[in-house]
């Protein structure tokens, strides 16, 4: 069986795809060594704003002066919260993919992972300018986030007007995981990501783009509608393409050097690429594979 996109999207069954997905992954993926305030002495580290002071080792720091945490190896320390855009553009699709599907299988496979190596998950949406938890992280979070993929819809647009939303400001160590387009009028977007940013906090961006989106590779007259506003335009495609060709390529190098931030990974895909070779990506920037 192919699992390209389209094939796996067929299914119509996340659970599925998500475990078809990780099979491709199985012998590349290693847990390694995660550390936290377990029994077993691992290492020291520097105190960082956050951290619960009761763990400072005082007697290093009556010798030192230097405010050190005793870390150990733990079997999971790592608290994941995972965000779905669901603008209105989220329902493009090209060539049968559509990327609000794309988005759910991806999310999905990354959420199995997660329950694997027993991470805390929790799952948010961004939707008309709010933030919505879906799923708080307790109790069977992996299934109740599959039945909540499976349910939600894109509409509507994300404001130009910059939000900074509590759930998003935790001075925890975290993993944020945000899966959208990233197509902004402005730097809604950039703001939003930049208001994340943390010394203790990752944050993985999945850009889900169509070849069309990025190449626009057409010729004749077409009929494009905005998915967010609803309006419609009417061009000669071949006379546009040089001109929405600089533009978007302009766009996307503004939008990595605008997210070229610490802690910050920006992975790029096309609708037509395996979930399973961008994952591929996502773990080798982490080190997990």
């Amino acid at each position: 069986m192919s699992n390209s996109p389209a094939e796996l999207i067929k299914l119509n069954n996340l659970q599925l795809a998500a475990r078809i997905v990780s099979q491709e992954l199985q012998g590349g993926i290693h847990a390694g060594k995660r550390v936290g305030s377990g029994t077993e002495f691992e290492q020291y580290r520097h105190y960082e704003p956050g951290d619960d002071p009761k763990r400072i080792d005082w007697k290093l720091f009556a010798r030192s002066s230097k405010y050190l945490i005793k870390e150990s190896t733990v079997e999971s320390n790592l608290n994941i919260k995972f965000i779905l855009d669901l603008s209105g553009s989220m329902n493009y699709e090209e060539a049968g993919v559509k990327r609000l599907e794309y988005a759910k299988i991806l999310l999905a496979s990354l959420a199995f992972l997660a329950m694997q190596q027993h991470d805390k998950i929790s799952f948010y949406t961004l939707k008309n300018g709010q933030l919505t938890q879906e799923v708080p992280p307790k109790g069977k979070t992996f299934q109740r986030m599959l039945y909540s993929l499976e349910n939600v819809k894109a509409e509507g647009s994300w404001p130009e007007k910059h939000s900074t939303f509590p759930d998003l400001q935790s001075r925890e160590r975290e993993l944020v995981v945000l899966v959208s387009d990233l197509l902004q009028t402005n730097r809604e977007w950039t703001d939003l990501i930049e208001s994340m940013s943390r010394p203790r906090r990752e944050i993985v961006l999945f850009q889900l783009l169509g070849e069309q989106e990025i190449n626009f590779d057409l010729k004749g007259f077409y009929r494009f509608e905005d998915l967010e506003t609803g309006e419609s335009l009417e061009i000669d495609a071949q006379y546009t393409k040089e001109k929405y060709k600089t533009a978007m390529d302009e766009y996307l190098q503004n939008l990595e050097k605008a997210l070229f931030l610490p802690q910050v990974h920006l992975l790029r895909t096309t609708l037509s690429q395996p979930i399973a070779e961008i994952l591929r990506m996502y773990l080798q920037k982490r080190k997990l594979y």
